[in-house]
């Protein structure tokens, strides 16, 4: 058999054990987080966050979510600069701004695609500022905006994907922090350590902390955890 033929034949079946891995993952997923990783666009995935009525108790009690944890226990072990301002980017109903400004960091600022979730950080009162946000997208910030980014349960199936990660190093100030979560399934479907290794190449940035965390514990389900600090 030809080679080409036969690398080709490597290639499908790696990709159909990723489908595989990921469907027994998947299977005794929560109903709407599941809906969640399979959306076919922002409109629909919007839709869902919108009648997501008992979200917090979905993600945290049912599935066992502790990304919100993981990222801002992995920043606060390197910094400690109450000042300090920090996006909280993809901050939902305000599971990481929670943490932050119990732990006396009060310059928050959050953004998040979906209005509804927006609303709801809103009650909580623990935000400067909230703001509408695709993190897909060029962002609404000027260059060296921020001390520290935290990015929680954002890097995820059918949300957001690596690319994002050089709109933070933009808007990061040089020495700042960027913490961030990639679920297990994300990671291994789309080119995140080519880009990381792109931005570290470039000194953009150097790791502080990269390793597999806990991410759904009631579902068995990991991610990669990483903290960089920024070095343009």
């Amino acid at each position: 058999m030809h080679l080409s033929r036969v690398n080709s034949q490597f290639k499908i079946l790696a990709v159909i054990g990723l489908l595989e891995n990921f469907m027994k993952n998947t299977k005794n997923m929560i109903p709407t987080i599941f809906k969640t990783l399979h959306v076919s666009n922002l409109e629909e995935l919007e839709g869902l966050y919108k009648n997501w009525d008992d979200y917090e108790y979905d993600v945290i009690q049912l599935a066992g979510y502790v990304g919100h944890l993981v990222t801002t226990e992995a920043l606060l072990r390197h910094f400690d600069n109450k000042e300090a301002k920090i996006l909280d980017a993809g901050c939902g109903t305000g599971l990481v701004g929670d943490i932050l400004y119990s732990k006396d960091y009060k310059n928050i600022v959050g953004v998040d695609f979906s209005q509804e979730m927006l609303n709801r950080a809103l009650k909580k009162n623990i935000y400067k500022s909230l703001n509408l946000c695709d993190l897909t997208k060029q962002l609404n910030f000027e260059d060296n905006s921020f001390d520290a980014i935290i990015c929680a349960g954002t890097f995820t199936c059918g949300h957001v994907g690596p690319e994002a990660l050089n709109e933070m190093v933009r808007i990061t100030k040089n020495d700042g922090y960027i913490s961030f979560t990639v679920r297990k399934q994300e990671w291994e479907a789309s080119p995140y350590e080519k880009i990381i290794k792109d931005l570290e190449r470039s000194k953009l940035w150097r790791q502080i902390e990269h390793h597999t965390s806990e991410y759904n514990t009631q579902e068995g389900i990991n991610c990669q955890l990483c903290l960089y600090q920024v070095t343009k």
